[in-house]
C-alpha cells in the first residue's frame, strides 16, 4: 500500500460565522454565561441536573423499578472493519481509473461510512477526505478503566488498522464520546490530524500536547484543506478541500460533578467533494411530561406531536445547510423517557429529526455498543425505528437504516 507511505497536512482557516444561519445567531442564545456555561435555549428542553438523574437511576435500581438491560447474547452482527487503501476514485472514465494496491476504489459520486460502534463512525468522501466522528475505543467508557460503562459489543478496529485520518470530530465532552486514550493514539499514529470541537473543549486537548486543534461555536465555519507532501505520488489528490459547519444539537455537556455544561455540545457537517454528512452527535428532540402514561411516552401520535414542542434547530439546519446527503443520527440510550427525553432521541424522534434536517439517507448509532443504564432493550431501537418509518410512511429499508458493527455502506 504506497499510497499510505505518502504524508498529508492538513491546514484549517479561521472560523467564521456561517453565511447561512438563523436570524438570532449572533445574540447566541445558548449562552447562559459567555463563554462560561451553555444551554438549550428553546422550549423543547426540560433541565434536570446530570446528578439527579444519576440519583434517580440507583433509585430505580435499588427498589427493583429499574428495566435491566439483557446484554448476553445480544444479536448484533459485528464484523472486522475495512477501508479504502488509498484515497483514489472511480473515474466516470474507466479508462482514467487508478489502481489501488487490492482493487478497491471508491466511485467519484459515493460516500462509504463504516459504523465502529456507538457514535463513532469512520467516513470516506470521494475527494479523499478521511474523517472520524466521536471515537472511542476503549473497553470502558469512563473516567477509570476500572468503572463504569463496559463495552459489550467488541471494537470492530484499531487505530493502527485506519489507513487515513485527517480530522476528527467530537460532539461533546461525555466519555462515550471523548476518550483521552484515544485521542492519544490517534495522535501518535495520525500526528497530522486535525481535532474540531465545541467552544470550551479545546483545552482539554492542548493539555494533552495537540495543537491541531480547532474550537468553534454553533453556526460558525470554516475550511479544511488537506495536501500532499510527496509531490512525486500523482496518486494523491494535490489538495482535499472540505466545509466545516458546527451546528446545535440539544444536550449537555461535561466531564466531572463540577463542569455541567462549561462546554459546547454540537452536530456537525462536512462538505467534500460535492458530497455532505451530517453527524447529529448525542441529541434529544423534545421533553416529555410525567402526565403522559408511560406506555404512551415513546410513540408520537399527532395530539402528542402538537403538545410537546420539538426542538427548532433541526427544521433550521435542514433549510439553512442542507439537504445532505447522509445523516448519522442516533437512536438508542432514551428509557425512561422522564429522565432522557430531552437528552437523547428514541427512534421515534430520529425519525423526525431525518425528516427536519433533509438528509436523503441515514444511518443509525448510539445503540449496540455500551449499557448506559438506560432501560430500552438492546435490539429495541432498531425493530422501534422500522415503526417509525411507517408512521412517517417512509420505507423500513433504504432510506434510515440499521448496520452492523464495522460494517460500511456506500451511499
Amino acid at each position: 500500500m504506497a499510497s499510505t507511505q505518502t504524508s498529508f497536512v492538513t491546514t484549517v482557516t479561521k472560523p467564521v460565522p456561517s453565511k447561512a444561519r438563523p436570524d438570532d445567531a449572533d445574540s447566541k442564545p445558548h449562552h447562559a454565561t459567555p463563554g462560561k456555561v451553555f444551554k438549550n435555549p428553546w422550549p423543547s428542553f426540560v433541565y434536570r441536573p446530570g446528578r439527579s438523574i444519576g440519583l434517580e437511576l440507583v433509585y430505580r435500581s435499588w427498589t427493583g423499578k429499574a428495566k435491566k438491560m439483557v446484554t448476553e447474547g445480544h444479536g448484533i452482527p459485528v464484523q472486522k472493519a475495512t477501508f479504502l487503501p488509498s484515497r483514489h476514485i472511480k473515474s466516470t472514465d474507466a479508462g482514467k481509473d487508478a489502481a489501488s494496491s487490492d482493487g478497491r476504489l471508491l466511485s467519484q459520486d459515493t460516500i462509504r461510512a463504516t459504523w465502529l460502534g456507538h457514535a463513532c463512525f469512520y467516513v470516506e468522501f470521494p475527494s479523499g477526505l478521511r474523517v472520524l466522528f466521536d471515537p472511542v475505543f476503549e473497553d470502558r467508557c469512563s473516567p477509570v478503566s476500572w468503572f463504569g460503562p463496559r463495552r459489550f459489543t467488541e471494537v470492530p478496529t484499531t487505530i493502527a488498522d485506519i489507513p487515513f485520518v485527517d480530522a476528527c470530530f467530537i460532539s461533546h465532552a461525555h466519555y462515550d464520546h471523548l476518550s483521552q486514550a484515544t485521542v492519544l493514539r490517534l495522535k501518535e499514529k495520525h500526528p497530522n490530524c486535525h481535532f474540531f470541537v465545541g467552544l470550551g473543549i479545546k483545552k482539554f486537548f492542548t493539555g494533552l500536547g495537540i495543537d491541531k486543534c480547532t474550537e468553534l461555536d454553533w453556526w460558525e465555519d470554516a475550511e479544511l484543506r488537506v495536501r500532499s507532501e510527496d509531490t512525486a505520488d500523482k496518486a494523491a489528490a494535490a489538495e482535499i478541500a472540505a466545509q466545516v459547519s458546527c451546528l446545535p444539537a440539544q444536550h449537555a455537556s461535561n466531564r466531572g460533578a463540577f463542569d455541567e455544561n462549561h462546554s459546547l455540545w454540537a452536530s456537525w457537517a462536512v462538505c467534500s467533494g460535492g458530497k455532505s454528512v451530517w453527524f447529529a452527535g448525542d441529541t434529544g428532540y423534545r421533553a416529555i411530561s410525567a402526565d403522559i402514561p408511560e406506555e404512551a411516552r415513546s410513540k408520537y401520535t399527532p395530539e402528542l406531536h402538537r403538545r410537546f414542542p420539538c426542538c427548532p434547530a433541526f427544521k433550521q439546519i435542514g433549510e439553512l445547510k442542507g439537504p445532505f446527503d447522509l445523516g448519522l443520527l442516533p437512536i438508542g440510550a432514551y428509557e425512561p423517557r422522564l429522565l432522557f427525553s430531552s437528552l437523547h432521541s428514541n427512534p421515534y424522534d430520529s425519525v423526525n429529526i431525518f425528516v427536519d434536517t433533509r438528509c436523503r439517507r441515514a444511518l443509525a448509532m448510539h445503540w449496540g455498543t455500551w449499557d448506559l443504564a438506560t432501560e430500552e432493550a438492546v435490539m429495541e431501537p432498531p425493530e422501534m425505528l422500522k415503526e417509525a418509518l411507517r408512521s412517517k410512511k417512509l420505507p423500513e429499508t433504504g432510506v434510515f437504516d440499521t448496520c452492523g458493527i464495522g460494517e460500511s455502506v456506500e451511499v
